[in-house]
């Protein structure tokens, strides 16, 4: 027999660990790089950017589109790379807390 109450006492802790670990994600960080390193965007696990770094030759180039192409490669990377950090954290979070139900993709609530 299922037992549903036994259920909704893992959901509820599921619920609270994966609240906990949302408010640790704000110290992950990652970082996209783009033109060889010459610029850097570092993003945290609330998908905010942090800091984007110029390589020196950039400064005082005139090209502008090209940094504007740089800076958004670069981001995109970052949250590319916080994205994959950020399920695999809440994934951990909630290992073996929930049972395992054929056909059912828990795995999506962090996505």
């Amino acid at each position: 027999m299922f037992d549903i109450m036994g259920m909704m006492g893992k959901v509820k802790e599921a619920q609270a660990k994966i609240k906990e670990t949302q408010a640790k994600l704000v110290h992950l960080t990652s970082t996209g790089e783009s033109g060889a390193g010459m610029v850097k965007v570092t993003v945290n696990g609330d998908r905010k950017v942090v800091s984007i770094d110029f390589d020196d030759s950039l400064i005082s180039s005139k090209d502008k589109e090209m940094l504007s192409d740089l800076i958004v490669a670069a981001t995109n990377i970052a949250m590319t790379s916080i994205d994959v950090k950020i399920k695999a954290e809440m994934k951990a979070a909630t290992e073996g807390m929930m049972p395992n139900i054929p056909g059912m993709d828990l795995g999506s609530m962090f996505g």
